[in-house]
């Protein structure tokens, strides 16, 4: 993703970020706090690309210090305080959990995030202009394309009255990206019936429930724990035959039938822009919250021949991809 797909919303120079750390060691050291696996590739070359572009380089003038909460997000606040203790330049916050987990530990150490949820009202930054404290980063705006997701899967089935939506209860994307899809459900007449699973082993037991109620539709919350799962999700989605939509594009790769969401690499990138920013001098609390301008819908053509499904023509002319 090109950097003009992402818009500022204040532009100017940034005053220079005070980083005591830099003068206690021979180059500056990243913090990256993920709550997913290190098998999730779109994180960190991305994010490499983007330090690369303020001439930072993993082993030759940047170190990298990596943590993998493979999906246990309670492991979170134990490696932010490895890193609030070492200390280290910057933390990336590769999802809400590891950003919050992060912003609850230190006021001074930079951190630069990649959430779904409003950054505002998760108390991550002061506002979108100016964040005004040592955080800033990327807002997915994950939670109102939940509308835009419920009105492709009516284009399948119109008349349909019910849709099923997974969500990971303990992450803190999930309640404001309910309320999303609720209030545009509420609009259309429609149901919204919630299904919870924070473990992979939850996500079988959903999806056997989901086979027993026989759902018109199913719509898969932007969690990142169901990104790292996604193969299982998209295998399920399809084993339970019914037209489903993710919020990434690498959900609609590992076989899920389609997807309308955001570019994750080029979130990853603009993160690793900043964060050179930062480590360059300039202030986090004066670097707006980037927002995406351009969202793909992406279709798995495969997927919909599984399912035996005919693509409504004007759903098929509006793809940004099609994966054959």
């Amino acid at each position: 993703m090109k950097r003009r797909e992402f818009i500022t919303m204040l532009g100017g120079a940034a005053a220079a970020w005070p980083l005591a750390a830099r003068a206690q060691q021979p180059m500056p050291v990243i913090g990256f706090l993920t709550a997913l696996s290190e098998a999730e590739s779109y994180q960190i070359e991305p994010l490499r690309r983007g330090l690369s572009e303020g001439g930072l380089l993993e082993g030759k003038n940047l170190a990298i210090e990596y943590r993998f909460a493979e999906g246990k997000y309670e492991r979170l606040t134990a490696f932010a305080a490895e890193f609030v203790r070492r200390p280290v330049s910057l933390i990336i916050g590769a999802s809400p959990p590891a950003a919050l987990a992060a912003k609850v530990l230190t006021t001074t150490i930079p951190i630069v995030f990649v959430v779904g949820l409003d950054p505002v009202a998760a108390g991550l930054v002061a506002s979108f202009n100016r964040p005004g404290g040592n955080a800033t980063g990327i807002s997915l705006i994950t939670g109102p394309l939940g509308q835009k997701r419920v009105e492709f899967l009516q284009e399948f089935t119109p008349k349909a009255a019910i849709i099923a939506m997974l969500v990971n209860p303990v992450s803190p994307d999930a309640a404001p990206e309910i309320r999303d899809v609720q209030a545009v459900a509420r609009a259309a007449n429609l149901t919204i019936k919630i299904i919870n699973a924070s473990t992979a082993t939850e996500i079988d037991s959903a999806f056997a429930a989901l086979a027993n109620a026989k759902p018109e539709r199913l719509l898969i919350g932007s969690d990142p724990f169901f990104v790292m799962n996604r193969v299982q999700i998209a295998t399920l989605a399809t084993q339970l035959g019914v037209p489903a939509i993710f919020p990434f594009r690498e959900f609609a790769a590992a076989g899920g039938l389609m997807s309308y969401g955001t570019s994750l690499g080029g979130a990853y990138r603009e993160a690793g822009v900043y964060a050179s920013r930062i480590l360059n001098g300039a202030n986090p609390s004066e670097l707006p919250v980037l927002q995406p301008t351009s969202f793909q819908l992406v279709i798995n053509l495969k997927t919909a021949k599984t399912l035996g499904l005919d693509l409504p023509p004007l759903l098929l002319a509006r793809a940004d991809e099609v994966i054959e």
